[in-house]
């Protein structure tokens, strides 16, 4: 599985793997209807949240030393690591209060079960609170892991477009990235 390290439109990191968008969430045995269905809503979520929720999920839990992170290859490999480190640390800040806020909220949303119907506020929040531990936990398995850092000619592109501001050309760019990694649905991750 390929990882990437690479600016959207917006010039903020993004961290995203080359699996396309799918279900998220463990499988529960007695309820797994009701939590399938409840994942799809999930994918409801805007694309650059999801993929890099994704990504987060998705680091191995095997004792495999290093994880390849592909970059622009802008900056040295020590700066372009220093930056990643720092980025992982306000993702796992912001997953930490994510989660304080969504715990907070859960018994207010139990409330909701005196009213007639499914307890839908509860249903999302649960299903929010289980994407984002999930991904605070693989959060917290990249920062131990050895990162290697893979430097990209596409992703060089792709970042000095997005500096000078030249949109005409991120389509055509993101169509090598694309073909180059065999990633889908970069258009909505890094510039829609």
């Amino acid at each position: 599985m390929d990882y990437f390290f690479v600016k959207d439109c917006r010039r903020k990191y993004r961290f995203i793997s080359s699996d396309p968008a799918t279900e998220i969430g463990e499988k529960v045995s007695r309820t797994k209807e009701i939590w399938r269905r409840a994942r799809k809503k999930l994918l409801l979520l805007p694309p650059r949240i999801l993929r890099q929720e994704q990504a987060f999920m998705d680091i191995p839990k095997d004792k495999r030393e290093s994880i390849v992170v592909h970059h622009s290859g802008h900056h040295p490999e020590r700066r372009t690591k220093i930056a990643f480190f720092f980025f992982l640390q306000k993702q796992r800040t912001k997953h930490v209060f994510f989660l304080l806020g969504e715990c907070l909220l859960l018994p207010l949303s139990g409330l909701a079960a005196f009213l007639p119907g499914p307890n839908v506020a509860f249903a999302v929040l649960a299903l929010l609170m289980i994407t984002h531990w999930q991904a605070l936990r693989g959060i917290n398995r990249l920062r131990r892991k050895n990162i290697e850092c893979v430097p990209s000619l596409s992703l060089a592109e792709w970042e000095e477009a997005v500096s000078q501001g030249k949109e005409e050309r991120y389509g055509e760019i993101l169509g090598k990235l694309t073909k180059e990694f065999g990633v889908s649905g970069l258009e909505k991750v890094l510039w829609k």
